[in-house]
């Protein structure tokens, strides 16, 4: 059985060498999970379960394999820090996968922090009009292997 991990930040570069001067040849968001093919110094080569794509990520502190309860839906979400204070801290990015751990005032909180419930659908969600909000995207920037609201 393979082992796998989730990554617990918002986007992270995949190369295509164990170099950070390397091309990036995806990214991954926050949520998916990926198994370490090889660790080569502080590099570690990668397989993500999601599209299959392997590179090298920087070898940083993961999360066990988490299974998400909900998806962002929008195009940025902001995490909040706690729930009556509404102090930002980071966004999450369109598709990134929580596992919500609790709700309260219109906030949903999971291992980053709480976002709003208007942000998000359950993981099982699928759209039916599969176009209906490609307008998030524009004026997005092209990025080569981008997966985020910085670039795709």
């Amino acid at each position: 059985m393979t082992k796998y991990l989730t990554s617990n930040h918002s986007v992270l570069n995949v190369h295509k060498k164990p170099n950070k001067r390397s091309e990036i040849v995806t990214q991954m968001i926050f949520g998916e999970s990926f198994s370490i093919l090889k660790k080569t110094g502080k590099w570690l080569k990668i397989k993500i379960r999601e599209d299959n794509y392997k590179g090298y990520i920087k070898n940083k502190k993961f999360s066990n394999f988490v299974i998400p309860t909900h998806k962002i839906k929008v195009l940025k979400a902001k995490v909040y820090n706690i729930f009556n204070k509404r102090k930002k801290i980071d966004e999450m990015t369109f598709g990134s996968k929580i596992r919500v751990t609790d709700k309260s005032r219109g906030l949903m909180k999971f291992s980053k922090g709480w976002i709003n419930c208007k942000d998000v659908v359950p993981i099982t969600f699928k759209e039916k009009n599969f176009f209906k909000n490609i307008t998030i995207f524009k004026n997005i920037r092209y990025k080569w292997g981008g997966k985020s609201f910085r670039g795709i």
